[in-house]
């Protein structure tokens, strides 16, 4: 109170000549290049923009020790983990690249012909059918361009539709959601084909999918090219929801991956090229040569037959002639009442050879017959070992003269 009462005057002073400055701040005004401003705003921003400067400047200190510190704190995990990512990633990419080697060899060993777009023609949406029955849309090309119908119409996003009438310089392109259009769908990793069609809902549904197959949201659709309107392999959409249909079909709703509702500029296919598979000279191995692997192959030839073959002729292997002789029976004299005995037929022929041309001879004085020295001298010299008689003598009791 001492001081406000000792420098009233001074306070008082001041106070007026603050308002004086503060007034005039308000009333002059600077021209700049663009308007004019206020003198109080230009003092008011030039005191203001240090401490929003300080502010700024604190904050991201602030901000910089955050992310530099506390949050890279994890980095080195994330970085652990972003590695095993990139070479799983590149085994991946190394087995899908042998795998599409692989399926580019046989394309080529079964002449498998692919489709190319190879010419296009951009084309403007002027107008749409105007019924929500009929979902279709107006460009501006038409027969003076070239356009026919039943010709592709794709955007960047996929596929749209096929042009369904032809007009002088309009044409009518009919879409892909409407009840009555048909494309050929292929889902990408189950490879399921079915029929692509709209429903009154406006609606874009996959029918003729059996019940029994797993199906599951988020599966990309792809023109199987079936159709012989959309060359394999463009993009569809996406699938969003999987539910049992009729008659044993799955009702597989689809979301299309070009915005039917918001089309302006469309591409209209009109050139497909159709061209055959080339084998790729890259590849480890050919197609033939793996199938050449697994099939059965024939065994090789003997090295003597192989001789023969190129010689002309052949050496026959000797052959014995197994003609068996008739039985015989050799008499013995061996006194009275000797029974005839019968020669078996193995016995009359040789081991192997012939039969000895005498079947059946007496006894001769020294215990053998003569038939076993002509089967003997007849035997085919294949055949070193002798041939044993036909019959072999039989020791007979000594006889003596009982004294009368």
């Amino acid at each position: 109170m001492d001081v406000l009462g000792r420098y009233r005057n001074l306070i008082v002073l001041v106070g007026v000549l603050f308002a004086q400055v503060l007034g005039l701040a308000v009333q002059v005004k600077r021209t700049t290049d663009s308007e004019p401003t206020r003198l109080i705003r230009i003092w008011a921003v030039g005191t203001v923009t240090p401490l929003e400067k300080a502010l700024v400047w604190a904050q991201t200190s602030t901000g910089n020790i955050w992310h530099n510190y506390f949050y890279l704190r994890g980095v080195r995990a994330e970085n652990r983990s972003l590695k095993a990512q990139i070479e799983r990633m590149s085994l991946e990419q190394v087995r899908m690249s042998q795998d599409a080697d692989q399926a580019r060899r046989l394309q080529a060993l079964l002449a498998f012909k692919e489709q190319f777009i190879s010419q296009t023609m951009a084309a403007q949406v002027i107008g749409s059918s105007g019924s929500e029955l009929s979902r279709s849309v107006y460009i501006d090309k038409g027969v003076s361009d070239g356009i026919k119908p039943d010709m592709a119409v794709i955007t960047a996003d996929g596929i749209v539709g096929k042009i369904l009438r032809v007009y002088g310089s309009t044409s009518l392109v009919l879409l892909i959601n409407d009840q009555t259009s048909g494309v050929g769908a292929l889902l990408d990793k189950t490879r399921l084909q079915g029929i692509l069609r709209g429903t009154p809902a406006g609606e874009v549904v996959i029918e003729k999918v059996m019940s029994d197959e797993a199906v599951l949201a988020g599966e990309l659709v792809l023109t199987s090219g079936g159709d012989g309107i959309f060359p394999k392999g463009l993009l569809v959409g996406k699938v969003t929801k999987v539910s049992a249909g009729s008659e044993l079909f799955l009702n597989i709703r689809v979301r299309p991956a070009a915005d039917l509702s918001k089309l302006e500029e469309v591409l209209v296919v009109t050139k497909i090229d159709e061209r055959q598979a080339q084998p790729d000279q890259t590849g480890a191995a050919r197609a033939v040569d793996i199938l050449a692997e697994r099939l059965p192959t024939v065994p090789a030839k003997p090295e003597n037959a192989e001789k023969g073959a190129v010689a002309g002729t052949t050496a026959p292997a000797p052959v014995a002639p197994t003609t068996a002789a008739p039985m015989t029976v050799a008499p013995t004299t061996t006194g009275s009442g000797a029974k005839p005995k019968a020669a078996p037929p193995e016995a009359s022929a040789g081991r192997g050879g012939p039969a000895a041309r005498k079947t059946a001879t007496p006894l001769s004085s020294n215990g053998t017959s003569s038939a076993t020295k002509a089967t003997a001298i007849d035997a085919p010299k294949v055949f070193p070992k002798p041939v044993k008689s036909a019959v072999q003598p039989k020791a007979q009791p000594a006889v003596q003269d009982s004294p009368h």
